[in-house]
């Protein structure tokens, strides 16, 4: 594991991973990069769009601040797998790289900033967070075509937070199955939480553009197996 706490000098490459293969990610980061990470318990901004009667979504830009410093942490020290999913006659690459951990009594988060997160969230949502993935797009190239979470349906009404670090990207939230599309620009410690029937109802992607940087994207869940 590499060494955490230390500021990458602008221009960096860091290649994710110990094999001379691993893929490479282009980090820039800003002269606020060594800003202590804090998240905003008072959820000030905090703005919510209702897109039916059952289903809504919350956006808060710049919830957490420091967010280039827990872009580095992650970077540097999660253990980063890339995922293989059928695609028409064959099985190809995701495009994107992911990392999934479960929160229990026995299974402590490696981040303090990160454990802040998923408690004042648990507090603000009254929902108990247990879980985290983390997706990482390395680049423009990077995306995740339209979809919905795999949620149990014992799940009523599913809260999803998200909490989005590095380069702003563009998420697009759609009636299932097709329609008029709302997008969101989330990136440098936006906050988005979709509740009610929106996981159900609704759709998500972050499509391909033609430059980019990385971009990670935490999204915390409950009650998932």
């Amino acid at each position: 594991m590499l060494s955490i706490g230390r500021v990458l000098p602008p221009g960096t490459t860091v290649n994710v991973g110990d094999s001379p293969n691993a893929p490479a990610v282009a980090w820039q980061p800003s002269l606020w990069a060594d800003q202590s990470t804090v998240v905003d318990v008072s959820f000030r901004g905090l703005e919510r769009t209702q897109l039916d009667g059952d289903s809504w979504v919350d956006h808060c830009p710049r919830w957490m601040s420091g967010s280039e410093r827990a872009f580095e942490e992650l970077l540097r020290n999660v253990a980063w797998s890339q995922r293989r999913r059928w695609m028409y006659d064959r099985e190809v690459d995701e495009p994107r790289l992911t990392s999934w951990q479960r929160i229990d009594q026995q299974t402590a988060v490696a981040f303090k900033w990160l454990e802040d997160a998923r408690i004042s969230l648990s507090a603000h949502y009254e929902v108990r967070f247990d879980s985290t993935g983390i997706n990482l797009y390395r680049d423009g190239a990077d995306s995740v075509a339209w979809h919905r979470d795999r949620i149990p349906a014992e799940i009523v009404d599913p809260v999803v937070a998200l909490v989005s670090l590095g380069e702003p990207r563009t998420f697009l939230l759609r009636p299932q199955g097709g329609g008029k599309s709302r997008a969101f620009r989330l990136g440098h410690g936006d906050l988005l939480v979709t509740g009610g029937q929106t996981q159900r109802r609704f759709e998500h992607s972050v499509p391909k553009v033609k430059s980019s940087g990385p971009r990670m994207s935490i999204a915390l869940r409950h009650g998932v197996r």
